[in-house]
């Protein structure tokens, strides 16, 4: 996809994707990245630089996810919200946006700030639908990212001309939520945490059906990194692991 700069796309009119579809801002919001991803953090194995073996591991993740989502003919703007900068200085080198997350109150206020903001600054007489995707999708494959946010605009209308159904999709366990779109017209109204899925079922939103391994498979444990892996992660996760392997302590050397 051609762009004008970071987060500017040229070539489809304001307002749809390049097959006419709606043209989705995705929100990709990040942790900082020393307190990203703990549980997998704690259980990975010895390193011979744990922390920033982490780092790099995560930040490589974020990176995958955002170049998979900006690679879909249905979005128009990717927009990353973190309350730390690096992510989001790497993010535009990929062609996304960055937002600082001046709420810094936890991840829905986040997602509800930055689902504003992409509003507020969407182009003249134009209102993007907008979806909140997890960061932590390193197999994503942008066509299943495509499927799903085309259904997310059938079911868009599906209640009735009056109504304005937000959508989401499971996470591969079911009980987690890996992407929550809402249409032109419809708040994002987030609502990540425990059990998100049936939250998020809760407030109105329609799951969505589709297998979409790789849209389903997040990662917060060894065994979901390890099932990425074999579904075949982004360039930038692989290289990543491969350094982390790379640097493993031999015989307590390094350890």
């Amino acid at each position: 996809m051609a762009r004008d700069g970071p987060g500017v796309c040229c070539d489809f009119p304001a307002g749809t994707g390049q097959d006419g579809t709606v043209s989705w801002t995705v929100i990709v919001p990040v942790k900082r990245l020393a307190h990203a991803k703990s549980r997998l953090r704690d259980a990975i194995g010895p390193s011979a630089a744990p922390s920033r073996d982490h780092e790099e591991l995560v930040l490589a993740m974020v990176l995958d996810t955002v170049a998979a989502a900006l690679s879909s003919p249905v979005v128009g703007r990717v927009v990353v919200i973190s309350p730390d900068p690096v992510p989001g200085e790497e993010a535009t080198l990929l062609g996304a946006e960055t937002l600082p997350d001046l709420p810094d109150a936890g991840l829905n206020p986040a997602l509800a700030y930055a689902a504003a903001h992409a509003r507020r600054t969407s182009r003249a007489g134009t209102e993007p639908g907008v979806a909140a995707l997890t960061a932590d999708l390193p197999a994503l494959r942008d066509s299943e990212l495509t499927e799903a946010l085309r259904q997310a605009e059938q079911a868009a209308g599906s209640l009735g001309p009056r109504v304005l159904a937000r959508s989401f999709v499971p996470d591969a366990a079911g009980t987690g939520t890996v992407l929550l779109a809402a249409p032109p017209g419809a708040a994002l109204e987030p609502c990540f945490g425990p059990d998100s899925a049936a939250a998020h079922e809760a407030s109105g939103a329609i799951r969505l059906s589709g297998a979409w391994p790789s849209l389903r498979r997040d990662v917060d444990t060894p065994a979901d990194l390890a099932e990425a892996l074999m579904l075949g992660v982004g360039p930038r996760t692989a290289a990543a692991w491969a350094a982390r392997a790379a640097r493993q302590p031999v015989d307590g050397v390094g350890g």
